[in-house]
């Protein structure tokens, strides 16, 4: 595999964290340079899965389309269309350009692990980019913890140490974006620490135990409404 230098922003931006990790090696690339031989149904090739036939009733929600991967949440979808990819590393980066037609849009990149049992459908964290703003949030030890999610979907009350759990694992911040335009994302995962840059510039960091689960197994691209996508890369330090 190829050797690649990948630039992490250091202690200039945020306060020294992530400084000093530079190197990774480039374990997947994607551009969309191909064609689907139909399109009745997803066919994103290269490794892409996709949740349209469990949560779309086998509805279309992925087109390939002017070198690009084009994703929208099908109208009888009972959940946000979620595009998945391999991606195994304990830290790493994933560089991807994006593009949001609508001022309602957004992108999650989503971490999992499907072997995590003690959270709903490994998700571990996810870094949300919407048109206004940015969210990084850590899932494992807050919201998607089972006992957590059961809790809110049953509309009981937390209890005490569940309430303390869900504190500082949210960091929201403003950051509006121009609709219609390509724009590039970096989200760099070192122990507890993500961090999120758009278009070269450091926007937030999330430090919270979640995020140093030691096997990052599954991308997810999340997309509630719509967002194209291109230019996927994912490096691994670890």
């Amino acid at each position: 595999m190829n050797q690649l230098v990948v630039f992490v922003l250091g202690s200039a931006c945020f306060g020294g964290s992530l400084a000093g990790m530079e190197t990774g090696t480039l374990i997947f690339q994607d551009d969309f340079q191909r064609n689907e031989l139909q399109e009745t149904k997803d066919e994103p090739g290269n490794g892409w899965g996709t949740n349209s036939n469990s949560r779309a009733k086998g509805h279309k929600q992925v087109d390939l389309r002017d070198g690009a991967m084009h994703i929208f949440t099908h109208a009888e979808a009972d959940h946000a269309a979620s595009v998945t990819h391999p991606a195994e590393f304990k830290n790493g980066v994933v560089q991807i350009r994006f593009l949001l037609e609508d001022a309602a849009d957004s992108l999650g990149l989503n971490f999992a692990d499907l072997q995590c049992k003690e959270v709903h459908a490994g998700h571990l964290f996810v870094a949300k980019i919407g048109v206004k703003d940015i969210t990084l949030q850590d899932l494992k030890t807050g919201n998607m913890r089972l006992d957590i999610r059961e809790a809110r979907l049953a509309k009981r009350a937390l209890s005490a140490e569940q309430q303390a759990a869900l504190k500082g694992k949210t960091k929201t911040s403003s950051h509006p974006l121009q609709v219609g335009a390509w724009h590039e994302a970096k989200v760099t995962i070192v122990g507890e620490t993500l961090s999120l840059a758009v278009d070269g510039r450091p926007l937030a960091e999330l430090n919270s135990a979640g995020i140093a689960h030691p096997t990052k197994s599954l991308l997810r691209l999340a997309v509630p409404k719509n967002a194209v996508v291109d230019d996927v890369k994912i490096w691994r330090m670890e």
